[in-house]
C-alpha cells in the first residue's frame, strides 16, 4: 500500500498543518517506509505463538512495576494554585481552533 502526496496533504489539512512541497514528499517517504516495515512484520509466521493477556515476563511480582501505594488526591485548590488563569474551578486556556 503506497501513500500518495494527495493523501499526505489531506491528512495534514485535517491536522491543520501547512506543509511545504519538500515536507510533504519527506513525510510521504517516511510513511511508505513504515508501511513497508509493517508488511514485512505481517509476513512472519505467528500461528504457533499463543496470544498474550499480560505483556510482562514471568518474574517476581514487582520486577518491572513500582508498588501500588494509594495516596490522597491533590485537591482542586492545590492543583490550580499556580494556574495563570482559572475560573469556576477549572483552568482557563486560550482558544486554539480558529477554523
Amino acid at each position: 500500500m503506497k501513500i500518495t502526496e494527495e493523501e499526505v496533504r489531506y491528512v495534514a489539512d485535517l491536522s491543520n498543518l501547512k506543509l511545504t512541497g519538500g515536507e510533504a514528499a519527506r513525510l510521504r517517504a517516511d510513511l511508505n517506509g513504515i508501511l513497508e516495515h509493517i508488511d514485512k512484520l505481517n509476513e512472519a509466521d505467528t500461528s504457533s505463538v499463543q496470544p498474550m493477556a499480560q505483556v510482562l515476563f514471568e518474574a517476581e511480582e514487582t520486577a518491572t512495576l513500582r508498588a501500588d501505594i494509594p495516596v490522597a488526591p491533590l485537591g482542586n485548590e492545590a492543583a490550580m494554585a499556580n494556574a495563570p488563569r482559572r475560573g469556576a474551578g477549572y483552568f482557563k486556556v486560550p482558544k486554539v481552533i480558529e477554523r
